[in-house]
């Protein structure tokens, strides 16, 4: 599935409407976890395109089968833009420069590369399966208690402080 991207920020809600669309048809409801992390990575991507290329893209999306098995979401975004992600560092007052930085702490995998004149970035989601009912054991109801610990969290974000742009 595919949408063509004008470079115009009127784009990026267009595009998200798109997606949300598009996900409620695979059966990946809104209420996932998995449904509004991919919304916020198209944001992202297209914002990107849209906003540092000024050039028009493609947003690509390959969605599961079912629900019922593991599988990958993985959403692309080509420009034809020559122009390659730079990381940079965005200060604490800086109003944008952290797309990227999103992108690479919510996708399980993220990258680039070079198509023709322009370039593809993508991201990917693994999607677990969906939880089975438990079933009773000859009418004996089973427990399981799981003891959970939470640890503080450093700081420093996982990608060392590093946004990323496309210039």
């Amino acid at each position: 599935m595919q949408l063509e991207i004008r470079p115009d920020p009127a784009e990026v809600g267009r595009a998200r409407r798109w997606a949300r669309s598009r996900l409620a048809g695979s059966g990946i409801g809104d209420e996932e976890p998995l449904a509004e992390t991919l919304i916020l990575l198209v944001s992202e991507l297209v914002t990107n395109a849209v906003v540092h290329t000024g050039c028009p893209a493609v947003l690509r999306l390959s969605l599961p089968g079912g629900a019922a098995e593991p599988s990958t979401v993985r959403l692309e975004v080509a420009d034809t833009s020559d122009r390659a992600p730079v990381p940079r560092c965005a200060g604490d007052e800086a109003t944008g420069g952290r797309g990227l930085a999103l992108v690479d702490g919510l996708a399980d995998r993220w990258g680039w590369s070079a198509e023709g004149a322009g370039k593809r970035i993508w991201c990917e989601l693994d999607r677990c399966a969906a939880p089975v009912e438990a079933e009773a054991d000859h009418g004996v109801a089973q427990e399981l208690r799981v003891a959970v610990t939470v640890e503080p969290q450093p700081a420093e974000p996982a990608y060392g402080g590093l946004a990323y742009e496309v210039v």
